[in-house]
């Protein structure tokens, strides 16, 4: 059988400061066989990593490197820098004992039906990493360093000043059709112009952009990699380019600027996994302005948690407020950015585990998906109070979720599951719909378990799910589609991968255009494979552009101006 590798993960970033891990030589089985071969052991001379657990596997000092930047790069987005658990099961060092190497090895490889991803069946990992990280999680958790201003302000690099930057559009670009891509293991984010499908630029970014945000005026694009890495990019260039960077923390996942009327692009905010924390900055510099630890006390049991994370940001349309929440916590967070110096924040009990969410179609609701409770809570925010939590499926998982108005029930909010293979669709009209208002309506039945997005479009009649993280390769390739005028009608099932002419592939993140009649979707391969981006007509459903170029390498999130300018999902 092959050797797998450690079991967890989704998500996250390398620590600010590490590089690319060296390849370590090749691990032949397990240490314990090893150490019983006649002749010694031949890792005799080998400088071993000095454990603090004498329960814990042995392991070089190299390997235990490539196992801590592993981990950061793809597992503690779910399971947490500290290893306590959130989106993923907690990853404590005794229960992965209990568990064992070889146990832990076939959990990585193969994935499981909860959402975590098979890393060996992806190739996403080989043998030699599968085998390195199901030891490495038996070791007690490296703690990353703090992250202050000091740090971030000797981190802060403003390449263009604001008085130095164009006074209007250098180029003929449709910007308010332009997609910002994530090239997730490149550490890049490519533009891709809408109209022409041509590739405008490719940008170094931060390692795996989680999100592009765009400023209220449509002028600048903002991306915050895993890393913690924010650039800050002036679409008005002749050739669209970074004007200034800044690193927020060593693992991060939000951003978002001021959108209420009269602070358009002042305030910028991020939100950091680690430290846990948020932080205010000029909106057209990223100059640090102020720091907000989010460490403390869990709503329910009051039990001190020492990495409550940020895990998404919205900014309000209606106030000059953002819309923080804390993950670990349970807490949603209205941060009155007004005044700064004088910071007035409502704290909102919701529920735990908090992590991505959109707005209502009216934009005074928030809602967003507590996702190892099984539940969206539902935040009114004019009012700045809980308006209810819902109980969804297992392991809801939005991204923005998407709105329409449904033929029986008024305008509703939907989300997907990873852990289960259903569509959760929420009533959001409290007003001139009260019977339905945060109820789950409908249960749509999705081609397979592990999605990650949903969307649909105010001129679609489609909605479309994708199924990436399911363990079933078929479903990772496809997504469903839902006629809106017609739910109680089974769901087309498309492969989209097939039609790209790729063989391995995960298929995420459906995305409209501008204009609402096209959607976008990434075929995710392997980092040494073939990945493409591909377009559908909305109408038709039928196949319209597959755009391949050496440089789209493992794409992910699109992100398209227009649409995120505005909330329109």
């Amino acid at each position: 059988m092959k050797q797998v590798l450690a079991g967890v993960m989704m998500a996250a970033l390398p620590l600010a400061v590490s590089s690319v891990f060296a390849q370590s030589p090749a691990h032949s089985g397990s240490p314990e066989a090893t150490y019983m071969q006649g002749g010694g052991s031949p890792l005799a001379k080998v400088e071993m990593y000095q454990s603090n657990d004498p329960k814990a596997p042995p392991m070089t000092k190299e390997e235990f490197e490539i196992g801590r930047q592993i981990y950061f790069d793809r597992c503690a987005g779910c399971h947490g820098v500290l290893r306590k658990g959130a989106t993923g099961k907690p990853l404590l060092p005794g229960d992965m004992q209990k568990l064992g190497t070889e146990s832990l090895k076939i959990f990585t490889y193969y994935g499981t039906p909860g959402g975590m991803p098979g890393f060996g069946t992806a190739k996403e990992m080989s043998d030699q990493e599968i085998d390195i990280m199901a030891r490495y999680i038996q070791q007690p958790p490296p703690l990353p360093p703090e992250w202050g201003m000091k740090e971030m302000r000797a981190s802060w690099n403003l390449i263009v000043p604001v008085e130095k930057r164009p006074k209007r559009q250098m180029n003929k670009i449709n910007l308010s059709n332009v997609f910002s891509v994530t090239l997730r293991d490149t550490g890049e984010v490519a533009l891709i112009d809408g109209d022409t499908k041509k590739i405008v630029t490719v940008l170094k970014t931060g390692f795996a952009v989680h999100i592009s945000r765009l400023s209220k005026s449509g002028r600048y694009l903002y991306t915050t990699g895993r890393d913690g890495l924010i650039n800050l990019i002036d679409l008005w260039m002749e050739t669209p380019q970074t004007v200034a960077t800044i690193r927020t923390g060593s693992d991060a996942r939000s951003i978002d600027t001021s959108k209420f009327k009269g602070y358009d692009d002042k305030i910028a905010i991020a939100g950091t996994y680690w430290p846990p924390a948020y932080v205010l900055m000029d909106g057209f510099t990223l100059e640090p302005l102020k720091i907000m630890s989010t460490r403390g006390y869990t709503y329910d049991e009051q039990e001190y948690h020492p990495e409550p994370r940020v895990a998404s940001i919205v900014s309000s349309h209606i106030k000059p407020e953002f819309v923080v929440n804390v993950k670990e916590t349970g807490k949603i967070l209205l941060v009155n950015y007004s005044d700064i110096k004088n910071l007035k924040t409502t704290e909102i009990e919701a529920e735990r585990f908090l992590h991505d969410g959109g707005w209502d179609a009216s934009k005074r609701y928030f809602l967003v998906a507590a996702n190892m409770r099984d539940t969206i809570s539902v935040v009114d925010t004019k009012e700045g109070k809980l308006a209810a939590n819902v109980k969804v499926g297992t392991k809801p998982h939005p991204g923005r979720g998407a709105n329409w108005k449904d033929v029986k029930y008024g305008p509703v909010w939907a989300t997907g599951h990873l852990g289960d293979d259903t569509v959760a669709v929420i009533g959001t009209d409290p007003d001139k719909h009260k019977e339905n208002a945060w109820k789950v309506v409908r249960s749509l039945k999705n081609h397979g378990n592990g999605s990650l997005f949903i969307k649909t479009h105010p001129k679609s009649n489609n909605l479309w799910v994708d199924a990436a993280l399911s363990p079933d390769e078929e479903a990772q390739q496809s997504v469903s589609v839902f006629d809106l005028k017609n739910l109680d009608k089974p769901a087309q099932v498309i492969n989209i991968a097939k039609l790209a002419g790729i063989s391995k592939g995960r298929v995420t993140h459906p995305e409209y255009n501008r204009y609402g009649d096209e959607v976008w979707f990434s075929v995710w391969g392997p980092k040494d494979g073939e990945s493409a981006i591909v377009v559908m007509d909305d109408k038709t459903r039928k196949l319209k552009t597959v755009i391949k170029d050496k440089r789209l390498v493992t794409p992910t999130g699109k992100f398209n101006v227009y649409n995120t300018q505005h909330d329109v999902y």
